[in-house]
């Protein structure tokens, strides 16, 4: 039996882990009386997602806003933290506050007891809380459409889960199937080892320029948060105009609403530019519509074209995957429509003591907001 069950130590995890050892520390209890929490990893590290993405990402926040809760970044780290660093800084963070996970019990099912206690099995082991905060993370597993005619296509087909470098595809017509962040990395990536890329979108991008006038978007960003939401909007919209432009010559569409609407009202992110927009503009990463059909050697699209293609690389996102861990009943409870947790947590007294961490993705920075929500939780749990 614990206090407090964390399930995942990716960032998500260890923040929220961080929090609660800090808020212990600052009540001055001594070790032996601040409440348990326990920590159950599914693989063999800290962080492990981010030890498998592509090689060249770096977040797109600013250090200082994206440091888990209570321990800077070191000095030498850059503006944008590579992926790597992030890995070293995470295991770092588990070694300061002594955090020791359980790995290997990836959780297959959570449920309330009759006891009002939350039940969380895995493989090998069953587990009983007060509360339990899930902290997997908003792209846990690969979404992966079925496509038309995709089984017919002979050339390469990964899932961006798979995408390590663009080496492979060196002088070869790639179709990059998405514009999201990843997709519009990927195919910059790409056209750097000397591959001919295509993304594929089906309708208007919203794209926010990660620097602005030399200095990073994600400061500004913060400071609009703090007014009114018509007034964020307006400023995000004149700033999208005056540094993107209408996009709609270049295959890109022109959205109805700024991105802060996007985000807050639809839930969708922005691309946020590191240099993808202006090779396109240039000529060198081309535009496709969406997807009519995938034949053997091309692809067929939307506006009647066809193009050759000698590989394909899905940018087509993740999805939490929640609903088999809660089941039914909690989910048709808990997760809106795609499959996000409504809120941090609920007042039902049927779902007291379950929380949800990292499943928002907000403009002013999704660690930043892993900092504040951890710290919201932590006091929730605290007053019980």
């Amino acid at each position: 039996m614990t206090n407090t069950l964390i399930i995942g130590a990716g960032p998500a995890g260890l923040a929220m882990a961080g929090q609660l050892i800090h808020h212990n520390q600052k009540a001055g209890r001594k070790p032996q009386s601040q409440p348990q929490f326990t920590v159950l990893e599914a693989s063999e590290y800290v962080g492990y997602a981010w030890r498998n993405h592509y090689d060249r990402l770096h977040l797109h926040t600013v250090k200082e806003h994206s440091a888990l809760p209570h321990l800077p970044y070191p000095a030498d780290y850059p503006t944008y933290v590579s992926r790597l660093q992030l890995v070293e800084y995470m295991e770092q963070y588990a070694k300061h506050f002594n955090i020791n996970p359980l790995f290997n019990q990836p959780v297959q099912r959570i449920r309330r007891t009759t006891d009002s206690k939350w039940e969380v099995q895995t493989p090998t082991d069953t587990f009983l809380a007060d509360n339990v905060v899930v902290s997997t993370g908003y792209n846990r597993i690969p979404n992966q459409p079925e496509l038309p005619g995709i089984r017919d296509f002979r050339g390469v087909i990964w899932h961006s889960h798979d995408y390590r470098n663009g080496a492979p595809f060196r002088d070869e017509n790639v179709l990059v199937v998405g514009m999201g962040n990843t997709g519009a990395e990927l195919a910059l990536d790409l056209l750097e080892h000397g591959a001919r890329p295509t993304i594929s979108v089906r309708g208007p991008v919203s794209i926010v320029r990660r620097n602005m006038f030399g200095k990073p978007t994600q400061p500004t960003a913060i400071f609009l948060n703090k007014f009114p939401n018509w007034f964020y909007d307006f400023v995000a919209g004149l700033s999208q105009r005056l540094s993107v432009g209408d996009l709609t010559q270049y295959g890109l569409g022109k959205p109805k609403h700024p991105p802060s609407y996007l985000i807050r009202e639809e839930g969708k992110i922005p691309v946020i530019d590191l240099g993808t927009l202006d090779e396109i503009k240039a000529g060198n990463i081309a535009v496709a519509p969406g997807i009519e059909r995938i034949n053997a050697r091309t692809v067929t699209f939307t506006d009647g074209s066809e193009r050759p293609f000698d590989a394909i690389v899905l940018a087509t996102g993740y999805r939490p995957g929640l609903q088999p861990m809660l089941g039914e009943i909690l989910s048709a409870k808990i997760l809106n429509d795609r499959g996000y947790p409504k809120s941090l947590w609920f007042d039902e007294p049927d779902l007291k003591g379950l929380y949800f961490l990292g499943f928002s993705t907000p403009l002013t920075g999704i660690i930043r907001s892993l900092n504040i929500n951890s710290g919201k939780i932590a006091k929730k749990i605290e007053r019980g």
